[in-house]
């Protein structure tokens, strides 16, 4: 908390297994005030990512949160879900029943600039999916970013892909929204594949979660539980906590390793489009001696977590 009082959220997702993840843990920690959450197509097509949404609201018991339908595909690209990773249904087909609450009757864009705006103090904005609405919102509505404390969002790598060798999923999917996102003007951090990767809850844990009788943390326990196809036949049957640590360090800041470091996406057309190139090094190179400095945005990128810290927060909030 800060001052004793909640900090304010939007989180904006495209909910899937890891998606779903963090929203029980965002709705359940007490130094949290979630303001609204909108969806975007990523993980699967925009109306799942809506239903998945009002579906893990509804398992966990979360109060009137208003939740509100954003783009159905990127800026320029088309889109590219990764059903072939959560699932036919964006939630590891397990069956869940389908909701009975509702979206919102207001855009995506509509209700982050409503909410941003109204807060009565300045708002963290958890973006864990192709950021899509983001760009729109920037773009269309920029005076937000005055109520905007910062920007944590989930995506990016320093080192290898997933999308692509180079690539993140999230920033791949529109890269230049991601683009977008990174001339908002405000703090950014950036919790990207280098630490994602690495939050992984204990077998006993997720086994732990699937045996309750508590239906929020058996589908947490479930979620964990599942497993990309292309890893199938990994036998340690840990659980990844993926985006959730992106809302964890909004909780807990101090869990990250983080460096204030030049950040910029490429988007050139080829085998590098939506890298997320961090320049690490510690003097000027011949590129910026010879041809002199090119304005760049400075993020504050994750580079190291401490894994046990995020995942008892994470289990002790849930629990």
């Amino acid at each position: 908390m800060t001052d004793g009082q909640r900090i304010p959220v939007i989180i904006d997702c495209d909910t899937g297994v890891d998606d779903a993840l963090a929203l029980l843990f965002a709705v359940r920690h007490p130094a949290l005030d979630v303001r609204a959450i909108t969806c975007v197509a990523g993980n699967t097509d925009v109306d799942g990512v809506v239903r998945n949404t009002l579906t893990v609201l509804e398992v966990a018991g979360a109060g009137d949160i208003p939740v509100a339908r954003g783009a159905e595909r990127p800026l320029i690209e088309p889109v590219r879900t990764a059903r072939h990773v959560h699932g036919q249904d964006g939630m590891g087909d397990l069956g869940l029943p389908a909701p009975t609450r509702v979206a919102v009757d207001v855009d995506a864009v509509t209700l982050l600039r409503r909410e941003i705006l109204a807060s009565p103090r300045p708002v963290t904005l958890i973006p864990m999916a192709p950021l899509t609405n983001i760009a729109l919102l920037l773009r269309t509505h920029p005076e937000v970013t005055r109520n905007i404390e910062r920007i944590v969002f989930m995506g990016g790598a320093v080192a290898t892909g997933n999308a692509t060798p180079v690539a993140e999923f999230n920033v791949w999917h529109d890269p230049e929204a991601a683009a977008v996102l990174l001339t908002a003007g405000v703090p950014i951090t950036m919790y990207g594949l280098d630490v994602f990767k690495k939050v992984l809850v204990p077998a006993g844990e997720v086994q732990r979660l699937r045996s309750s009788a508590e239906p929020s943390l058996r589908m947490a326990g479930d979620l964990l539980a599942h497993r990309d196809p292309a890893t199938s036949g990994d036998p340690t049957p840990t659980g990844g906590l993926g985006d959730a640590g992106a809302v964890c360090a909004v909780v807990d800041p101090k869990g990250l390793t983080t460096e204030r470091l030049p950040v910029e996406v490429v988007l050139a057309p080829g085998p590098a489009r939506g890298q997320t190139i961090v320049d690490r090094r510690p003097r000027l190179g011949e590129s910026e001696i010879h041809e002199g400095m090119r304005e760049q945005p400075l993020v504050d990128v994750a580079l190291g977590v401490d894994v046990e810290r995020y995942v008892q927060l994470w289990l002790k909030t849930l629990d």
